[in-house]
C-alpha cells in the first residue's frame, strides 16, 4: 500500500499478523494491571478514546458525499465496538487474559462455519465447545461467573463485528467509517465512565493517562497498520488461522506480565480451541476481512 512503510512492506505478510497479535495481547496485558488497580471501565474508556483519537489521526473522517445507508453502518459498528470493549475489559477485571481470550473466540468460530452442513465443520465446532467447556468449569464460582458471561458476550459482539465490519469496509472504501464508528464509540463510552466519577480520578495522574494512550497504541493503531498493510497480500483463511493464535499469545502474556499461571488441563483447553479456530478458518467459506486490532481485546 502507498502509505505502508517500506520496512514494513519487505516483511513477510505473516510475520505483520503476528506482530499484530502479540500488540494486541500486550495492550490487553497491559490494561488489565490498570483496570485490576483503577477499576475497569475509565480503563476502557480511555483505550476507546485515544484509539479513536489516533485512528482518526491516521483517517480523518469525512462527512460530504457519504450515503445514509453508509452513516447507519458507521454508527452500528460503534455501537458494537463501544459493548464489546466494555463487557470484555469487565471480564478481564474477573478472569484470567488468557481464558477471556479463549473464549471470546466462540465468536468468529461460530461465523466461519455458521450455515455450513460438512461434518468436519461441526468437529471444529465440538472441538471448541469442549474446550470452553473445560475452561469454564473451573471458573463458575461467584465473580468468576460474570467474568464468564462476560466473555462470551463479547464473543457475540465480535461475531457481530465481522459482517458490519465487511459492510463498512464496502461502503467506506477509504477507511474512514472506522474513525467514524470509533468516535461513536467514544461517545457513549466517555459519558458512561465519567458519570461515575472514576475517570476523573485517572485523568488526574498523568502517568495512567500515558498508560491509556499506550493501551490504544498497542490495541489499535500499531495491528491497525501491519493488518492493513498485509489484508491484500494474503488469503482471508491464512489471515484467520493465523489470528487463531491470540489466545496462545495471551497465555504467555498473561503469565509474564500477570503471573497468570494456567493449569495443565486450562492449556490443552485452549490449544483445543486454537486447532478449532484454525480448522474452521481453513475450511471456511470466503468472507470479506475486515481488521481485527478492534477485536476487544
Amino acid at each position: 500500500m502507498r502509505n505502508t512503510p517500506r520496512l514494513v512492506q519487505g516483511l513477510p505478510p505473516e510475520s505483520l499478523i503476528v506482530g499484530s497479535a502479540l500488540s494486541v495481547q500486550v495492550g490487553a496485558g497491559l490494561a488489565t494491571q490498570l483496570l485490576r488497580a483503577h477499576g475497569w471501565l475509565p480503563i476502557v474508556t480511555l483505550r476507546i478514546v485515544f484509539s479513536a483519537l489516533l485512528v482518526g489521526a491516521l483517517r480523518p473522517p469525512r462527512l460530504r458525499g457519504v450515503s445514509r445507508s453508509a452513516w447507519l453502518s458507521a454508527i452500528v459498528l460503534g455501537l458494537d465496538l463501544a459493548l464489546m470493549n466494555l463487557v470484555f475489559y469487565f471480564s478481564l477485571s474477573r478472569i484470567p487474559l488468557a481464558v477471556a481470550v479463549t473464549i471470546e473466540f466462540w465468536g468468529p468460530l461460530a461465523v466461519a462455519v455458521i450455515g455450513s452442513r460438512r461434518a468436519r465443520d461441526l468437529a471444529w465446532v465440538v472441538l471448541a465447545a469442549a474446550g470452553i467447556w473445560i475452561l469454564t468449569g473451573g471458573h463458575v464460582v461467584a465473580d468468576d461467573a460474570l467474568g464468564l458471561a462476560a466473555a462470551f458476550a463479547a464473543g457475540a459482539f465480535w461475531a457481530r463485528y465481522i459482517p458490519i465490519g465487511a459492510r463498512v469496509a464496502r461502503e467506506w472504501p477509504d477507511g474512514r467509517g472506522l474513525t467514524l464508528a470509533m468516535l461513536v464509540a467514544a461517545a457513549l463510552t466517555l459519558p458512561l465512565a465519567a458519570g461515575t466519577g472514576a475517570l476523573g480520578q485517572v485523568l488526574a495522574s498523568p502517568a495512567l493517562v500515558l498508560a491509556g494512550l499506550g493501551i490504544a497504541l498497542f490495541s489499535s493503531a500499531i495491528p491497525y497498520s501491519l493488518e492493513i498493510a498485509v489484508l491484500d497480500r494474503i488469503p482471508t483463511s491464512t489471515f484467520g488461522v493465523l489470528m487463531s493464535i491470540e489466545p496462545a499469545i495471551a497465555a504467555v502474556v498473561g503469565f509474564i506480565a500477570l503471573g497468570e499461571a494456567l493449569s495443565v488441563p486450562e492449556v490443552a483447553a485452549i490449544a483445543m480451541v486454537i486447532v478449532a479456530s484454525a480448522g474452521a478458518s481453513l475450511s471456511a467459506r470466503a468472507l470479506p476481512v475486515v481488521p481485527g486490532e478492534l477485536e476487544s481485546a
